[in-house]
This record gives structure tokens, sequence and C-alpha cells, in this order.
């Protein structure tokens, strides 16, 4: 036969494979396939091969014991696997699918990858799938504690999700300690023990240390935190101090009082503000620092801060957006020094109506650093001591706290929502250990910022589209009414009715927020309501923002450590001299993407490290007695979270031997099979604290009667 003719008897073979599955609808074994066709035993080899071939294309799928059958009729889909300390997973699919993966279904995939998985049943509760190929392994590190056992060495995974070791050859240690944090790359999938050959990567140090746990959170969501020789290289040709030629043609601010208020330690100021009252109601300057004009687009230094999305804030250090010289010294509008800015200045009606928006590029001086304490001390307290300290400021500060009061109930009075969360702050002391664990405070300085940045960033959102420049709005979709369904099933069971409206809006939530207002489950139930509400992300297109009940929104006022803001001054700069705008909106679809899973990532790596120093805190609370509210109920236990800081534990079931309990239907309470004993969402309890974890970061507390 000749090779012609061979190809075609292949080519025939090929499409009555495919035509005998399409026929049949089902799933077949290869000797159903043989028998179908009328396979001979010499011909058999050969339909191996074609099925191979097929497989490879992706034209065919293998099931479980051999089967073969058509993709359509058991869809594949790719998605990002997230992996549950239990074992099983969910694939997040690009199509908003959720994918249940059973344990052995995991196979070799891991937390993080991209995969492929095809769905292989429909079950009440949602997709059932099989993972059938890692796309992508997204975990390049893993972090763990080295041991010794006979000689040999093992790193076990922090991550209860990686339910393994890695073995580590001696070679393969490069100097790293036994019993400190390491950092593994994961060389061979298999060796002689059946389990994953690694290599150290870094040996982060000793785990009793909390710089070390930083580290570790640093490499587990693998946030880029060195500087290449190229970006050091283009941040060495910065000129370290302002030219006179930058100057030119920016407006000159240095004589206008603007002042930055931050918190104590504070490093980095990108905003600075003024308030004057004019003739026509008030006058408000935002002035914040032009890192655009240092900051070229596609630039290795560009292209590095784009990469890392966003700096990541922990207790005791910073993962910068940006190398020093430019968040710490030239982008930093530290006080009495030169420095370059994108302005906002606002003219307000009495009332807090913008009569007249400017945008400008300037040169500013910060006339005095000063932190929220300070400003709540002159403008709350009236202390005498800061205004004799700040007197030629003060005027300017009553004046601006007149006009963000006036902004804040205009936008309280549209729908904004303000569910005022108590938010953790960790206090290190010079040894670097945590002395405290106390709640945030919130005061009028705080508020007085937060309202004249939210008023900035609408100014600059609507100029833009106005001026039909596509930019990434900042945008917070409308709640899913079945998801806000579901939690006013709790929230009936505490005697709150809730009668629904046509349309979920802004008041609606404002409404709820009041009716919590005062009661002791208040601010569980109002973490409740702001979990139910979507994640604001940043999208080329505008939704509006649901949150701020403001129907066009950006992020511009921090260039320093977001870049979402960088891309809203370079289109901003853009459209004051009426040229193209320096961004296409199909490039913006990607940007804003990206972007948005960054701010993620930073989220959960800052939450991580809190987690981790909670349990520090707790390590020398052992057997001390607390007072807390259930915030979750659980099969096997509930959480607590303490009154006196914010930290939460559980109390396990198996720790409370009195009765056998079971959850509701609800979910929100656990209840005594023989004594009737309940534990519900937003009681009271008093508990002691019986052991902390400090591998895996657990707090077990026990109940006290």
């Amino acid at each position: 036969m000749s090779f012609k003719e061979k190809k075609k008897a292949f080519k025939n073979l090929e499409e009555e494979i495919l035509f005998i599955l399409k026929k049949q609808k089902k799933p077949l074994f290869l000797k159903e396939i043989y028998h179908f066709l009328h396979i001979p035993s010499e011909k058999r080899k050969l339909v191996r091969s074609i099925i191979k071939e097929l497989l490879k294309d992706g034209k065919i799928v293998q099931l479980k014991r051999r089967k073969y059958s058509l993709p359509e009729y058991f869809p594949v889909y790719q998605g990002k696997l997230r992996v549950h300390p239990d074992g099983f997973g969910f694939v997040e699919t690009e199509e908003g699918k959720s994918i249940f993966i059973p344990p052995k279904k995991i196979k070799s995939a891991l937390n993080g990858d991209i995969v492929l998985v095809r769905i292989e049943k429909i079950t009440s509760k949602g997709p059932e799938g099989n993972i059938i190929k890692v796309l992508e392994r997204k975990r390049k590190n893993i972090v763990g504690y080295l041991s010794k056992r006979k000689k040999i060495f093992f790193v076990e995974p922090e991550d209860p999700r990686f339910p393994f070791e890695i073995y580590i050859p001696r070679k393969r240690l490069h100097g790293a300690k036994k019993d400190h944090l390491v950092v593994t790359k994961i060389i061979q999938n298999t060796s002689e023990f059946g389990l994953p050959v690694g290599e150290i990567v870094k040996d982060l140090g000793d785990p009793q240390k909390l710089e070390t746990h930083a580290w570790a959170v640093i490499y587990n969501y693998e946030l880029p935190h060195l500087w290449s020789h190229k970006v050091k290289k283009e941040v060495a040709r910065i000129p370290n101090e302002i030219k006179p030629e930058d100057k030119k043609g920016r407006l000159d601010l240095t004589k206008i009082p603007l002042v930055t208020i931050d918190g104590e330690n504070a490093r980095d100021f990108d905003d600075a503000v003024c308030v004057k009252k004019t003739k026509n109601g008030y006058k408000l300057w935002v002035a914040i620092a032009d890192v655009a004009h240092y900051v070229t687009k596609n630039t290795f230094l560009d292209k590095e801060a784009y990469l890392r999305g966003t700096s990541v804030y922990f207790p005791n250090m910073v993962v910068p957006m940006f190398p020093e010289k430019l968040s710490n010294h030239l982008c930093s509008l530290n006080p009495n020094v030169e420095r370059l800015a994108m302005v906002v200045e606002l003219d307000f009606t009495p009332e807090g109506e913008i009569i007249k928006r400017n945008f400008y590029e300037a040169v500013i001086k910060s006339h005095a650093r000063l932190t929220y304490t300070e400003v709540k001390e002159m403008i709350i307290n009236k202390n005498k001591k800061f205004i004799q300290k700040y007197k030629d400021l003060y005027p300017m500060l009553e004046t601006a706290a007149e006009l963000a009061l006036i902004l804040r109930e205009k936008r309280l009075r549209r729908g904004s929502l303000d569910f005022d969360l108590p938010e953790p702050e960790v206090i290190i002391n010079m040894k670097g250990e945590i002395e405290n664990i106390i709640k945030r405070e919130r005061n009028l300085a705080h508020m007085l910022i937060e309202d004249f940045m939210i008023v900035a960033n609408e100014a600059v959102a609507e100029y833009l589209t106005k001026k039909g420049y596509p930019f990434l709005y900042r945008i917070h979709e409308e709640p899913d009414l079945n998801k806000f369904k579901q939690l006013a099933e709790i929230f009936s069971a505490y005697g709150i009715e809730i009668e629904y409206p046509e349309e979920i809006s802004p008041y609606f939530f404002q409404e709820l927020i009041a009716k919590f207002s005062g009661k002791s489950y208040g601010y569980l139930f109002n973490f409740l309501l702001l979990r139910s509400l979507k994640q604001a992300k940043y999208s080329p297109e505008n939704v509006g923002h649901f949150g701020l009940a403001s129907s066009c929104y950006c992020h511009f006022t921090s260039p320093i450590r977001r870049y979402p803001d960088l891309i809203v001054h370079r289109t901003l700069k853009r459209a004051l001299r009426n040229k193209k705008s320096p961004y296409k909106e199909e490039e913006l679809e990607v940007m804003g993407k990206f972007l948005s899973e960054r701010e993620r990532t930073a989220e959960e790596a800052e939450r991580d490290v809190l987690k981790r120093f909670q349990a520090f805190f707790m390590k020398d609370k052992i057997g001390k007695i607390f007072h807390g509210i259930i915030t979750g109920v659980t099969a096997f236990g509930f959480f607590v979270d303490l009154e006196e800081y914010l930290i939460s534990g559980v109390v396990r079931l198996i720790d409370i031997p009195d009765d056998y309990y079971n959850l509701d239907e609800k979910g929100i309470a656990l209840i005594g099979k023989n004594t009737g004993r309940v534990f519900q969402l937003g009681q009271k309890v008093k508990v002691r604290v019986k052991e902390v974890d400090l591998k895996r970061f657990y707090i077990n507390f026990e109940l006290l009667e």
C-alpha cells in the first residue's frame, strides 16, 4: 500500500471512529469500538494509534476505565483550582462556573493551578468534575518546615492544602537549617519515597520570629519584591530632586497651605488637601503626587509596577509598588519641600454642590505633615496645645472639617453605604514583638480625607467620561438578590423581617444597617451584609459604584500604591492637552482583570499575615478568659470573635461533651439533641484560650458556663 493509500485509510478510519461515537451518544470501551466497526485483530494497533492522535488533538476525550467519547458530551472547562484544607476543591472557570472536585479527582493538581476540568455529572449542589490536565503550575514555590528523620530531610508544607511532604536530597539543601521555615521548589514529581523531590530556594529563618512569617507570606503568594538590575538602572537615572525644567507649564501652588493627613506610621504621602471659604461657598484643592511624570509607560519600572499592581501592607513591613526613591522621596509629598502634583480644584456651594471644577499640573509644597490624631485633637477635642502648635493652619482645618461634614451628609443622603466595621491594628514594639491588637480608630480626621478623596475621584471620572477617554473605572456591581435572600433567613431568625423592594438599592441597605445599629450583633450583621455584596473591581466599562451610590467613579488619589490610579493620571494628562488617549479599551479590559486579581492577592496576603500575628499574640494567653460573640457556625463547632481584641478563634464540639449537637437547617445555630441547648450567630459567650497552633495558626477556645 502506497503512502497516499495509507493516509486515506487512516483518515477514513478516523472518521468512522468519530461517527460511531457520535451515533452511540455515550462513552465506549476500546473493545466496543472494535465491535461496532468490525475491526479485525490485525488492524487494532492502527485504531489505537488513531485514538491516540484524536486524544492529542482534543477531538475525543478519555474517561475513567479507558472509555472514549466526544468532548461535546462531556464539556471541558479551563479554570483556577481552589483546594480546601479537607482535600476537596473547586475549579472557578472563565465562564463563571464553580465546579466541585472530589479529593481523588484532584490528582497531581495543586491549589492555585490553572487546569482543564471535565464535568462528569450534575448534582443537586451543582456540577461535579474531574481534573484532566494541569495547564499551568501557578505555585512555583511551596513554603514549609524543614525536618530531618533518620538522616533524611523532608519539607512539611505549612499550607494544609498540600497534603504531602517533599523529599529534599542533601545536595539540594543549600545550607538550610533544620526546623526553619524554607521555600521549596518541586523539581521532580516522585522519588523513591513516593514523594515529590524538591530543592530549597531560600531559608526564611526561625519560625518563632514575626519577620520570618511575613517573608513566608511573600513567598506563599509569590509577591514580586526584588528590583531587577534594569529597574535599578532606570531609577538611578531619575534626578534626586525637582529640576527647574520640571516646573515649566505648571501652576505654582507653593503658597497654598496644603497639608498631608495620615497615620503616625505612614511613610509615603501621596495626597495633600486645603480648603478655604469663598463668597460662593468653599474651594477645595486635592493635590496628588505626579507619579506619571517620573514613570513613563512601557519602561522597565512601569512594567514592574504593573506586575505588582499594588503595594502590600503588613504590620511590620511594606512590599511597595515603586522603589523607595519614588515612594518615600520624589513622589511623597513630604513637608516643606517642592513636589510635582496633579491637582483637582473644586468649588462648592454652601450645600456641597460642585459649581466649578479644574484639573491641572502644579508645583506644591506641603505646609505640614499632620496625623489623624493631631487633627482630631484640634477639631474634636479643641486641644489648645495642638491648636497653638498649628495656629496658622487651624482655621483652614476647621473649614475643611465643615466642608467634609457637608459632603458626607450629601453622600449618605444619596444612599452611600458606611458599614463602619472595626479593623484590627497590630501594635509592634521596638523589639519587633506584638504589644497589642486594637480596634483601628476612625474619627472625623479619617472621614475628612476619605470624603475629599471620594469627591476628587468622582470629579476626575466624570471629566474623563465627558471627554470620551477610555480609562479604568472603579466599579461595584449591584448585589445578587438570591445570595441576599439566603442572608435574610438569618435576619428573620432574629425578628428582623425584610420587605424586598422591586429593585435593591443602596437606600435599602442603609435602612438595614440602621436596624442593626446599637444591637449586640450589629457589627456581625453589618459584616454579613458586606459579604453579601459583590467585590469592587476595575473595568473600562462603567456600571457605577453601588456601595458609594456613585454613577461614575475611579481611583485617582493613590498612584504611589495602586497602578489603576497611575492609568487614570496618564489619561487625565492627555485629556488636558487634548491628545490621543494612552490606552485602548481592549487593552484596559485585560489590565482591569489583571489589576483586580492583584488587588485580591494583596488582600489575601494581608489577611494571612494578620492571622499569623494574631496567633503569635495569643500564644502566651493560654488559660486566660475572654468575652466574645459567635460569628460563625459549622457542623464541627462555632467561631468566636473576642470583645477585648479583634481576634477570632474556634470552639470545637469535641470540647463540649455535655450533648450531641446538630447544625440547624438555616446553618445559623447548633442545637443540643438532648438538652435543646443552642449556640447561634450573634450570641455572647465566655471562653478560655485552650491552645494556639503556631504551625497552622489556629486559636482554640473552650466554653465557660
